[in-house]
């Protein structure tokens, strides 16, 4: 089961699903609530996206594996269904702030970006999102993927992600994953500096983690390192 990130889809994966064999893995790539062919889905809330996954999962037990806040995604999952989890794959992804000032902040930035995404195009939206600086260093062949994946998704349905599954909207879940005990994998790339901080701990606190440094690797790990990132998935020592 591999969950998105924000502004994409499940398409985001295809690079992916494309290193893996048909033959030995079946993979799901759904459209998280307020993306996709579930932009309309309501509410957009942790809960309700667990539900959807937890619903269409084919297995009793399933790997997942979630890109930034697909990963946020799959730790809420896990958390709800652990005995359904049989290994957790995090990709570029977080816990949650901690700081309740810090995540007050947060929410209230991502609340202004959902007012200006309501009253934008497609195409301004997605050139507004590819051009933070957490994404800079994109190559051009990665870069023009993203951008069709995030013209999938109309600005208004993004809005109420943002509001319902951003991080400012998220609870911390550190001090939950100790009871995190299937085996998990954590996933960055070596340029994303402060996902690799946010990996090294994650791996500090899960049970039973280990930590994926991909070089020359950017946040964008599913659309910049398809084959590498397969790899993990398709890794057999766990």
């Amino acid at each position: 089961m591999l969950l998105h990130g924000f502004a994409g889809t499940g398409r985001s994966w295809d690079a992916v699903r494309e290193q893996l064999d048909p033959a030995r893995y079946r993979s799901l790539a759904p459209d998280l609530r307020g993306h996709g062919r579930s932009a309309r889905l309501r509410p957009v809330s942790f809960a309700g996206c667990v539900r959807d996954v937890l619903a269409c999962a084919p297995d009793a037990r399933f790997t997942i594996a979630g890109y930034s806040m697909g990963g946020r995604v799959a730790l809420h999952v896990a958390l709800t269904a652990p005995e359904r989890v049989a290994r957790l794959v995090l990709v570029a992804t977080t816990a949650g702030i901690e700081h309740p000032g810090e995540r007050a902040e947060r929410g209230r930035a991502d609340a202004a970006l959902a007012r200006r995404a309501e009253s934008m195009g497609t195409e301004e939206f997605a050139q507004l999102w590819q051009a933070q600086p957490i994404f800079a260093g994109t190559p051009e062949a990665a870069a023009v993927a993203w951008s069709e994946d995030l013209r999938r998704t109309a600005p208004r349905e993004l809005a109420d992600a943002l509001r319902g599954i951003g991080t400012g909207a998220m609870a911390p879940l550190w001090s939950r994953l100790e009871e995190l005990t299937m085996p998990c994998d954590v996933v960055v790339g070596e340029r994303d500096t402060k996902f690799t901080a946010l990996g090294e701990r994650l791996v500090a606190e899960l049970p039973d983690a280990r930590l994926h440094v991909l070089p020359g690797v950017g946040h964008g790990v599913p659309r910049e390192a398809p084959a590498q990132l397969a790899a993990i998935l398709a890794s057999d020592d766990r």
